[in-house]
């Protein structure tokens, strides 16, 4: 049996590259990870103009082909792109590749080079929050999404800042092999196995006071050791030393979320964590997540993430290939 053949990811390069995207996307597709798994990515870096690639700092990138390597690439990611440029010829290019099937991932302002090829009409999508109203204006034909860092749209996935890139290219691995290997390239990494594509962008308030701020730290650490207790706000402020009323306030500042929110994304984040790396049963994953019961726990899953608990298993599950 001849072997399988590994799945293509192409970075597209251009004059003034954006060089952390255009990083991130190299360290987790590009990186020889056969320890991982013997059919780790082929990854290259497709120079689409006529001429070197050019980036800040005085970089000039040596790819791996021209615009020709996108008519193979299983996946097509846009490492940031000007967003007034609107006419580049790759356009034509990144449309017959989704046409054929290729998945294509956005970076950041990515999303103005999909927007102006026409790929984003009619989809949810979304771009860094500076950007946001002007793709609002110039792209009325696309639901934008705010307040996410990354949009999960099928054969078509966005993300907003820079380093959102990383939670939506660790998204992509866990599609393609599984919760358990994606945890493991996070950890290589050192950054956080699982940011949910639907937390926030950025938080635009103060930080707490000080002398709050190291109660509410020892509070969210004692919480996440055990999210099987019986939390509610009342007994998280007095754990906390502090009135309900102040709680919910300074962790409205901290983290933009009311404390009950939070705790819920907490549960609903380990029940992900078992679900992909165990094989303990449902009811077993409700109860150490905090949920209680199994009716609890896909009430919660299905609300937040518009799927069954089994059904992610079965997806991201420590089984998938």
């Amino acid at each position: 049996m001849p072997p399988r053949p590994r799945h293509h990811v192409v970075v597209v390069a251009y004059e003034g590259l954006a060089l952390f995207e255009f990083g991130m996307a190299a360290e987790i597709f590009g990186e020889v990870r056969y320890d991982i798994s013997p059919h780790w990515y082929r990854f290259s870096a497709a120079n689409i103009q006529p001429r070197p690639v050019r980036a800040p700092g005085g970089v000039t990138i040596t790819t791996d082909g021209g615009i020709e390597l996108l008519a193979e690439a299983d996946t097509i990611i846009i490492p940031g792109w000007p967003p007034e440029d609107r006419e580049h010829p790759v356009r034509a290019a990144l449309v017959a590749a989704h046409a054929r099937g290729a998945r294509l991932v956005s970076i950041c302002t990515g999303s103005f080079l999909l927007a102006s090829a026409g790929l984003l009409d009619g989809r949810r999508a979304t771009t860094h929050w500076r950007h946001m109203d002007r793709m609002v204006a110039e792209y009325p034909a696309i639901r934008v999404v705010r307040d996410v860092l990354y949009l999960d749209d099928g054969s078509i996935l966005t993300s907003a800042g820079g380093a959102s890139g990383v939670d939506l290219c660790l998204h992509l691995v866990r599609q393609d092999y599984g919760g358990a290997i994606a945890n493991m390239v996070a950890r290589r990494l050192v950054v956080a196995a699982h940011r949910g594509g639907d937390q926030r962008q950025f938080v635009e308030r103060p930080l707490p006071r000080d002398h709050e701020a190291g109660r509410l730290g020892r509070l969210m650490d004692d919480v996440r050791a055990g999210l099987d207790d019986p939390w509610t706000v009342a007994s998280m402020a007095a754990r906390a030393g502090m009135s309900r009323r102040t709680l919910v306030r300074r962790f409205n500042e901290a983290t933009g979320l009311p404390p009950a929110e939070w705790l819920r994304l907490e549960r609903i984040g380990r029940a992900r964590e078992l679900l992909e790396t165990s094989a303990a049963p449902i009811e077993e994953i409700a109860r150490l997540a905090g949920f209680g019961t199994a009716a609890a726990l896909r009430h919660h899953f299905a609300r937040q993430l518009d799927v069954t608990p089994t059904r992610y298993r079965q997806h991201f599950g420590h089984t998938h290939a």
